[in-house]
């Protein structure tokens, strides 16, 4: 099995040998031999754990917070895909705003005023608004909006760091077929309830409707989130997005 020295994988990420052996200290990146003069060397599985540590430090999550979710037992293949599907939004919202941005330089380099309708694509948080607006309205998709647009950058991060630790909750769940309908199951959606709580604008926010539309709402949320392949991707794909339905369906029923 072939492996690589510190100083190799220290380049070919991009990061520092320092580095490594930091997160070797703290237990997320232990290396799969050390040789006699004390030199460590990594093998491939060591570098996939590698990459989903630098793919979540992309996210704003804190080290701790990292050790905490790659311990779980969920798929690589299932969380890689999230983190993918979470890339290519990146990676679009970044096209988004190149494209605005050589936009503007061109109008002006004419001596022309730039649109301010052609300003700004790219620079907001509103790749799930039509999807908001059909179902719960804008005045929901308004309230979500400006709450995100109002947070701070740590918050954010937090936020961010907050969703992407429930989403491989559901994905390790889904992944060990535990009962829908069981205590830890159901415990799991009472969080992600709490987690829809938190976003002002929802159904599920402490300023919303009655326990009666709050079980449409998860219905609802449940069905879209095996319907869109952008949801599925957070719970690890179309089966993890049936599973976190069926968990969700569940709680609704109780509810009713």
């Amino acid at each position: 099995m072939k492996e690589w020295s510190i100083q190799e994988i220290a380049k070919l990420a991009g990061t520092t040998s320092r580095t490594l052996r930091h997160y070797g200290e703290l237990g997320l990146l232990t290396p799969s031999s050390v040789g006699a003069n004390g030199y460590r060397r990594y093998d491939s599985a060591a570098l996939l754990r590698l990459q989903r540590i630098l793919l979540l430090r992309e996210l704003g999550l804190g080290l701790p917070q990292i050790a905490e979710i790659i311990a779980r037992p969920a798929a690589a293949e299932a969380a890689l895909a999230a983190h993918l599907a979470w890339l290519r939004d990146e990676q679009q919202r970044l096209g988004r705003q190149i494209a605005s941005v050589e936009k503007t330089i061109t109008t002006l380099e004419k001596g022309e005023e730039p649109m301010a309708e052609d300003m700004f694509d790219g620079f907001d948080h509103t790749q799930y608004k039509d999807e908001v607006t059909e179902r719960w309205g804008e005045k929901a998709y308004a309230a979500s909006d400006g709450w995100w647009r109002g947070l701070d950058a740590d918050t954010k991060a937090d936020w961010r760091a907050q969703t992407s630790a429930l989403n491989d909750a559901w994905q390790d769940a889904a992944a060990r077929g535990i009962d829908p309908s069981g205590a830890e199951a159901q415990a799991l959606a009472a969080r992600h309830i709490a987690w829809l709580r938190g976003i002002p604008g929802t159904p599920a926010s402490a300023s919303g409707p009655s326990a009666g539309d709050l079980a449409g709402y998860l219905r609802g949320l449940g069905d879209m989130y095996v319907a869109d392949p952008r949801f599925a991707a957070n719970y690890g794909g179309a089966d993890g997005a049936a599973f976190v339905r069926g968990v969700l369906a569940v709680y609704a029923d109780a509810l009713a």
